[in-house]
């Protein structure tokens, strides 16, 4: 009996299996057209990975270049981490931030722009900005993006399009004065970036020795301070800055400060130890800097020397030589960006002020460092004290609009130890009333020889 044709089996011609297989062919190379594009960026992704450098910015807060042990410290001790860390890599001699105050401070960095340039002058938010910062042009660059800490204080407003922010990890808040908290969000950050398929670009900004000062609080009162650093140091141990005055209350202030000194330290000690242990610290070039001075009168909030002199160290294996001292050069905060997007191969916007110093990285001569520009223009609650100067290796020319001889000028650094310690010294002690004058009322005009008067003392 014979089957029904339908089943039966289908002998397909010769003709008809090639085109079959033509068929086959023809969908296997449209699909490697669609999908090479993808399956290359990958492993570009992945090569461009491997091969351009990690970038990590950590900063301090408040703390005087020579507080730093490898900048000159008068006090032993203060800062063994970093130290350590300037021996392996490249120290700047003349190197400055433009303004004593830490939000105009990190947006100049972060921008490549002078303040009124960018219009953060002051502790406020600007939403109407229009230029790219560090954020949009690493992660355009093909860089993840992270911050721990300052995160207010980093950006023209917030929230900004970081790709992490790891001051909170687990849904906890890191503690800002824990030193091994920095550990764990730097470790934390580049494992994410490692996720991510790309190289890391990482701001860590320890809190230490900004106020509260360890075991003090705001008030200059002792408390109990769960977070102790390696190293506490005494009154009677702390030299006093020349721009300051020996008293019992700038003892204890200072004794604090310099104890906070070294807990940063610790801090930054922890952020190292991630990084070493991640395997990459070969790749990774890593820049260290405070956003100004010592938070006392003289030192914050101002345009002296000692209040944007930063203690800026570079290490990048096999390009910045390690234990060397840059003495040629000045460079300043304005010039971060450009120096950072050249290093990662990313081209500059117009429009920035700020110069790249990346010769001087390679140890080659770059013209046009003679000098930096600096200002002052306001401390929170926009209370305006416009402040210009202008700095040498040597010299510094200040320009104060707003000293008319009645205006006081109000800063931060009023409500610390040492403050009130001059305002009641004054009333007794010639020298100090005349640097009390100077410091609330100031002079339109002042200009110093830094070489020799670095404390800004004598007004020529």
């Amino acid at each position: 009996m014979s089957r029904c044709l339908y089943s039966l089996p289908v002998r397909r011609s010769r003709s008809r299996r090639f085109k079959d297989v033509a068929r086959s062919a023809l969908v296997l190379v449209a699909v490697m057209v669609c999908c090479g594009p993808a399956i290359r960026c990958v492993e570009a992704a992945e090569a461009d990975s491997a091969t351009r450098p990690n970038v990590l910015i950590v900063t301090v807060d408040d703390m005087s270049c020579d507080s730093v042990g490898a900048f000159g410290c008068k006090l032993a001790g203060t800062t063994p981490t970093i130290d350590r860390f300037a021996a392996q890599g490249l120290r700047y001699h003349y190197a400055h931030v433009q303004t004593g105050s830490c939000y105009p401070s990190r947006n100049v960095m972060f921008s490549g722009r002078y303040s009124h340039n960018t219009g953060v002058e002051g502790f406020y938010q600007v939403r109407d900005a229009k230029y790219p910062h560090l954020v949009d042009l690493m992660k355009q660059g093909g860089y993840f993006v992270g911050i721990r800490g300052k995160v207010a204080h980093s950006t023209p407003y917030q929230p900004y399009g970081w790709d992490a922010d790891l001051s909170t990890l687990d849904g906890q808040q890191l503690h800002i004065k824990d030193p091994e908290s920095y550990y764990r969000c730097t470790k934390r950050g580049i494992e994410l970036a490692r996720e991510a398929g790309k190289p890391f670009c990482l701001n860590i900004n320890i809190s230490d020795p900004h106020k509260p000062f360890y075991a003090m609080n705001g008030a200059g009162v002792v408390v109990d301070d769960p977070h102790v650093p390696t190293q506490v140091f005494k009154p009677e141990q702390v030299p006093i800055p020349g721009f300051l005055f020996d008293h019992p209350d700038v003892r204890k202030e200072l004794a604090h400060y310099y104890s906070s000194v070294r807990r940063a330290d610790d801090c930054f000690g922890h952020v190292l130890r991630a990084l070493e242990e991640s395997g990459q610290p070969e790749r990774t070039v890593v820049f260290f800097l405070s956003d100004h001075g010592m938070p006392l009168p003289f030192a914050k909030t101002a345009v002296w020397h000692h209040s944007t002199h930063t203690p800026w160290i570079i290490r990048w294996p096999g390009v910045a030589k390690a234990g060397t001292v840059d003495k040629q050069h000045m460079i300043s905060a304005v010039d971060m960006l450009p120096t950072l997007l050249e290093i990662a191969g990313i081209a500059a916007p117009e429009g920035m002020d700020g110069h790249s110093f990346l010769p001087t990285i390679r140890g080659e001569q770059q013209e046009g460092r003679e000098l930096v520009y600096k200002f002052h223009n306001e401390n929170s609650g926009r209370n305006r004290s416009p402040m210009r100067s202008v700095q040498t290796k040597r010299y510094g020319y200040i320009f104060n609009p707003w000293s008319d001889g009645k205006r006081i000028f109000r800063t931060a650094t009023t409500g610390t130890l040492t403050f009130r310690a001059m305002r009641k010294l004054a009333a007794t002690d010639e020298r100090i009333a005349a640097r009390l004058e100077l410091f609330q009322h100031g002079v339109t005009e002042e200009f110093y020889d830094y070489e020799r008067d670095p404390d800004a003392l004598h007004n020529l």
